[in-house]
């Protein structure tokens, strides 16, 4: 199975050299975070995702969609793979901010890219989140312009740790003064560094699509990560986040409530998505799953 590598870069604005190197793949990470949403809407208008390469690279390249983190992340380890990079897929259990609960293995995919014996982590499908991979032999807090991240060990597993100021969600969060202030840390997910298959993620791909415990399932949402913030449609709800330019300052929060005729406009505006089937918009709550792993 062949990728038209020049399309895919051009869908996400990349024009820089294609070489295996740190930059390339910072500078594809970016791009990617910055044009292709995370987006549950194909389970909202009659639809469903498939697991196989080439039907997501029909839908997010040529379509100009998006999707969630099989489809995303799925499609971006193809695209590293394709430029020369070392990729190792990754499955990790996602913490509910609904519930504040991690959702069953694997529940996420991520990817790990060795480069020269360094190893980082990339993710361009948990919505608007870090938008440069993170280094994972760093336990130190690492900023960038979207928040503040750290990788806590614990034995054989790893936490991805946000700041609860960047998220604009202090709930949960476990105080740092490492960075010279306290830092309220959230839990975004956990895993480990066992290399999985492609194969591993069918089952979880049905679960999110069918499940009530499940926030796709329970939520017809869009989210793309802008330069200095993100904007995301939820249910009947657009939410912009805007980030401090400078330290110190307020992250600031917008709500509009919409109808459903505005919806369509909304996501054709905002993320450049037309739908080809009518969107049945959807916000209910989730339903704790009855095992907590």
């Amino acid at each position: 199975m062949e990728m038209d590598v020049q399309a895919y870069l051009k869908r996400i604005g990349y024009s820089g050299s294609v070489k295996p190197t740190l930059e390339t793949l910072q500078q594809v990470h970016r791009c990617h975070m910055l044009t292709v949403p995370f987006e549950s809407l194909t389970i909202h208008s009659g639809g469903k995702v498939e697991m196989e390469l080439q039907w997501l690279y029909e839908k997010v390249v040529v379509q100009r969609r998006g999707g969630f983190c099989y489809e995303n992340n799925g499609l971006f380890s193809w695209l590293l793979t394709q430029l020369g990079f070392q990729v190792t897929i990754l499955a990790a259990q996602v913490r509910n901010r609904f519930t504040g609960l991690f959702g069953p293995p694997f529940d996420h995919i991520i990817i790990m890219v060795t480069i020269e014996g360094h190893r980082w982590l990339c993710d361009v499908g948990f919505g608007a989140c870090y938008e440069l991979p993170l280094s994972l032999e760093i336990p130190s807090p690492q900023k960038q312009v979207h928040g503040v991240f750290r990788l806590k060990h614990q034995g054989d597993m790893i936490f991805l740790e946000s700041s609860a100021e960047a998220q604009g969600d202090v709930q949960g969060g476990v105080k740092d003064a490492t960075l010279g202030g306290e830092i309220n840390w959230t839990e975004l997910y956990k895993f480990t560094l066992q290399p999985r298959q492609w194969e591993d993620f069918i089952n979880m791909c049905e679960y999110h699509q069918t499940s009530p415990s499940s926030l796709f399932y329970n939520k017809s949402l869009c989210s793309l990560l802008l330069p200095h913030g993100r904007i995301t449609y939820m249910g009947y709800r657009l939410l912009v986040t805007t980030y401090p330019a400078e330290d110190g300052c307020p992250v600031v929060k917008t709500t509009q409530d919409l109808t459903a005729d505005e919806i369509p406009g909304v996501l054709k505006d905002q993320f450049g998505i037309e739908l080809s089937s009518p969107l049945i918009p959807k916000d209910e709550n989730i339903v704790p799953p009855s095992v907590k792993y």
